[in-house]
């Protein structure tokens, strides 16, 4: 008997992946527009809104959106870094689960197991208050996914190896940091936790306003020419993971 795993990639870090019966969304972003930041393509469609369980990594504005999450019917359970409804408005009326690094959670029909990430889990620079920025391995069973989140690098000798890699390669400016991934040390990371396949995210959909005419090199280098570097690390790191990076809303089935 074959186990089925689905990825469709929304753009950003939000993604819809599908354990079997079970639908769990990432980080969602569904709109046109988050502050100085504009998608060029269309926004995600209604399909987006769909999951059993929706996984937040952390509570900067990319990842924890109220109006996104707000699409989701309030009923179904949100897992968020533990803080997090202390921290942020606009989260009362909804199914939470807080975690932290090291908790492991059940919760529709997954398991879900919390790591660190290297990230500043803050909601901003000028807001009180801190959470943890977490990463997810999550497993129902028969099928397994590692999403870290955002992160820089660091060690993740503690996951365990999974079906599909869901990785961070880039972000939405002209500068990455210490706590972002570049396209290869996504790829380093894949090696080290291991995965049959991965899924570059967090690239190539946000762009401040105007900077693509000021600074075109800067724009093809952080944002079009991340998934050419990354299937290219991980032709050299990671020969046996199957790289995928498809484009937004291409839903991809996977065989396990």
């Amino acid at each position: 008997m074959t186990a089925r795993l689905g990825v469709t990639w929304w753009g950003h870090s939000s993604m819809s992946l599908r354990l079997g019966d079970v639908v769990v969304a990432t980080d969602p972003l569904l709109s046109r527009r988050l502050l100085h930041l504009r998608r060029p393509s269309p926004p995600p469609p209604p399909a987006a809104e769909t999951a059993d369980v929706v996984l937040v990594s952390h509570l900067h504005r990319d990842h924890l959106h109220l109006p996104s999450l707000d699409r989701f019917d309030p009923s179904i359970p949100v897992v968020v870094p533990r803080g997090a409804t202390r921290l942020v408005k606009g989260l009362a009326g909804r199914t939470l689960v807080e975690v932290a690094p090291g908790d492991r959670v059940e919760v529709a029909g997954v398991e879900v197991e919390v790591h660190p990430a290297h990230h500043d889990g803050r909601r901003s620079v000028v807001e009180n208050g801190d959470a943890p920025a977490v990463g997810f391995r999550v497993d129902d069973g028969h099928r397994s996914v590692w999403y870290p989140g955002d992160t820089g690098q660091q060690d993740n000798s503690g996951v365990r190896p999974v079906d599909l890699a869901a990785v961070p390669i880039g972000g939405w400016g002209p500068t990455l940091g210490e706590e972002h991934l570049d396209p290869r040390q996504a790829a380093q990371a894949v090696a080290d936790v291991g995965a049959r396949w991965a899924l570059a995210v967090h690239y190539g959909t946000f762009w401040p306003v105007a900077m693509r005419r000021l600074h075109p090199a800067n724009h093809r280098y952080f944002f079009e020419t991340p998934p050419d570097r990354f299937r290219e690390a991980m032709a050299e790191l990671a020969p046996d993971v199957a790289p995928l990076t498809p484009l937004h809303g291409v839903s991809v089935e996977l065989v396990t």
